[in-house]
């Protein structure tokens, strides 16, 4: 990617003063040097300095990829780094040596560059992907004219050597640094469909523990110095730790394509391997999905849910999909369990929290029974439309709150109107679900009635509709204001408590309400 149009090395530049050499950053491939490109064997031939990155050992992997191709008078740069896993006693810690170190090479080859020489840096793989050639281009690619030569990485190479399609479709590719905390490479190996975590040696340990917490060990597959002399590949579960070096990935190849071509085969009926996890996918869409759930609507064999909150779901390859109307519950349950008790795993879709008003509870009654009490069972947590909606108008659930469906389908409104004023007479702020639909149509009235008995008119009222969806809307109201009309299934309500703060900000463009942490004493 030319950044400048180059000028041929020793033309005088218009303005008679000495032309600047070209900088290239020259990628090698990974490590066969038969993978380097024409392109780059082209430069190195021309080049009049090479530059590769070494450890204080002075070899240099770039150097002996690239070796055949190198002349007896070219100027060699060897850029050795000062540290590489060690500490240091430098007063800026390894940050602050590395940086040192960049700057000092960074100015050995410009030196290079003032003199009209062309300078090519050697970089494993690619020079723009973990490449230590990066840190040059960065200090000199403004000041010189430079092309970047492109190399084949090491994730292209280990998926070729290991002879398995990588990503497909519209699966999604996540390649990791196995640095990350184990947390983070668990979160994110869970959410994913394809993976490559590169830079194990040390992490190695780390990164197989994340695999494992991802539920994804028995996936992964191994490959050290693709291409290379002393290659290996195989099952990650069977690596020796203490064996891995830095030059090694770990693989999670494509769910999609089995090798032996046609549909993915059929899962193992083994009831040992069965399981429903329910999963709470939040009011709505992908960006409210925790990586945890995005894994498990990945990894399973089925879903089944209520069929809007199915179709929230991307469909997979060899994946079954069971929707079927939100009254029928228990019958939901069973069916999921029944699948799990025949080796499949399943997994019940819910929205919002799947503990909250949804499905958890259903599948959990079933479960306990004795025909079923040997199929795992798991919850995944979710954002709830409570805490949506909350978020949305600012934090109206900051202090004590309770939540309560109006739904009187499953309990009697004797119940919900006792609550109701429980909650309004201890002075508690009111998450209100299924306040009302087609077919019930007085309850918030009743409701609002109910809580003026404690609140007063000012009382702030959130009306969130759809929140995080297509359609969505968040109102602010006064209790006394609150009309029923405007109320419907996809609604929820949160009416504040007697110290919920309503403002106006940015001149009465913003509304928010908040309830304060700490109650007046006295």
């Amino acid at each position: 990617m030319p950044t400048e149009q180059p000028m041929p090395t020793g033309q005088t530049s218009p303005t008679g003063q000495t032309p600047q050499g070209q900088l290239y950053g020259v990628g090698l491939g990974p490590g066969d040097p038969s993978l380097m490109t024409v392109r780059a064997v082209e430069v190195i031939a021309s080049a009049d300095v090479i530059a590769y990155h070494s450890a204080r050992h002075g070899r240099s992997i770039a150097r002996s990829i690239a070796a055949e191709h190198l002349r007896a008078d070219h100027i060699e740069e060897a850029l050795v780094y000062p540290v590489t896993t060690e500490s240091t006693d430098h007063p800026g810690g390894y940050r602050g040596a590395l940086d040192d170190f960049y700057e000092e090479a960074a100015a050995r080859l410009a030196a290079h560059l003032d003199a009209g020489r062309t300078v090519a840096v050697l970089a494993e793989g690619d020079p723009l992907f973990y490449g230590s050639y990066q840190h040059m281009h960065k200090r000199l690619a403004h000041r010189y004219p430079t092309e970047v030569i492109p190399g084949v990485t090491s994730v292209s190479a280990a998926a070729a050597r290991l002879g398995e399609p990588l990503v497909e479709a519209e699966e999604v590719l996540t390649i990791l640094p196995g640095t990350l905390p184990e947390e983070e490479l668990a979160a994110r190996l869970a959410s994913t469909d394809s993976a490559v975590v590169m830079k194990l040696g040390r992490t190695f340990g780390k990164v197989r523990g994340a695999l494992e917490r991802a539920g994804r060990l028995d996936e992964a597959r191994y490959v050290e110095r693709a291409t290379m002399k002393g290659e290996r590949t195989g099952s990650l579960a069977e690596v020796d730790p203490e064996s891995v070096p830095y030059f090694s990935v770990a693989v999670l190849p494509s769910r999609v394509a089995p090798l032996t071509g046609g549909p993915a085969p059929e899962p193992s009926a083994d009831p040992e391997r069965g399981e429903v996890v329910v999963v709470g996918t939040g009011p709505a869409g992908p960006l409210w999905l925790t990586p945890e759930t995005r894994g498990a609507l990945a990894a399973a064999d089925d879903l089944v849910g209520y069929t809007t909150y199915v179709d929230r779901v991307p469909h997979r390859p060899g994946q079954r999909r069971h929707g079927s109307d939100n009254r029928v519950e228990s019958e939901r349950a069973e069916f999921a369990l029944e699948l799990a008790r025949r080796g499949r795993r399943v997994a019940v879709v819910s929205g919002g929290d799947p503990g909250v008003f949804a499905m958890a509870t259903a599948v959990l009654e079933v479960a306990s029974q004795d025909q079923f009490a040997d199929v795992p069972v798991r919850v995944l947590p979710g954002v709830t439309a409570a805490n949506a909606a909350a978020a949305r108008a600012g934090a109206p659930l900051g202090h004590d709150y309770v939540t309560l469906s109006l739904s009187d389908r499953l309990k009697p409104w004797e119940v919900i109107a006792e609550r109701l004023a429980a909650a309004a007479a201890a002075d508690l702020v009111l998450a209100l679900y299924n306040p009302g639909s087609r077919s019930r149509t007085w309850q918030v009235g009743k409701a609002r009635e109910l809580l003026l008995a404690h609140r007063t008119p000012d009382t702030p009222v959130v009306l969130g509709r759809d929140v995080g969806g297509p359609e969505e809307s968040v109102r602010i109201v006064r209790l006394g204001d609150l009309d029923p009309a405007e109320v419907d299934m996809r609604t929820l309500l949160i009416v504040g408590s007697s110290q919920t703060q309503w403002v106006r900000r940015r001149g009465g463009r913003d509304q928010i309400v908040w309830t304060p942490r700490r109650y007046p004493e006295g």
